[in-house]
């Protein structure tokens, strides 16, 4: 994978992973709240420890 695709990927995940957030602060449902918070946490995690090991930081922080 390019590096230009793989920078586009990641900011690709981390909008989504910014929508995920938005769209929980705004549903009343707290099981949709939890499930999107949670998506959002994981999805934003992936891309940081994605984003570190591009950088040549081997250990993804946890």
């Amino acid at each position: 994978m390019g590096t230009d695709e793989t920078r586009q990927r990641l900011q690709h995940m981390r909008e989504k992973a910014q929508e995920l957030a938005e769209a929980a602060q705004h549903t009343s449902d707290p099981k949709e709240k939890q499930r999107l918070q949670e998506k959002s946490r994981r999805l934003q995690s992936r891309s940081e420890q994605e984003s570190a090991m591009r950088a040549g930081d081997i250990y993804p922080s946890l």
